[in-house]
């Protein structure tokens, strides 16, 4: 095609009515929208991020449930769980924490 016959559809399709209408819809989707494109891509990134911690944190709840039961079940894990982290003794014992140095 020539060069005018494009410059004259450039023109006609700019006089039109519909294409401001379509364009200016265009934007206000994208833009103005409460639910507009850049809104959408926000939340749907926020989604991803929470579905991830849903993951981690039903992963923790399963850790921790197989602990409870190990200790609810067990009284020589749930002796050792008490001496380790409430650095609890008998009433016969002293009790010496040992740090090893890290070379």
């Amino acid at each position: 095609m020539c060069y005018i016959c494009q410059k004259r559809k450039v023109k006609k399709l700019l006089l039109n009515k519909y294409f401001y209408v379509g364009f200016g819809f265009l934007l206000w989707m994208i833009f103005a929208d409460q639910e507009s494109l850049i809104v959408q891509y926000k939340l749907s990134n926020d989604i991803k991020t929470l579905e991830k911690q849903k993951k981690f944190y039903l992963e923790e709840i399963e850790k921790n449930q197989n602990s409870l039961n190990i200790l609810n079940n067990d009284t020589t894990s749930l002796e050792k769980f008490a001496r380790e982290n409430y650095y609890m003794k008998k009433d016969n014992e002293e009790v010496f924490v040992v740090i090893e140095e890290k070379e």
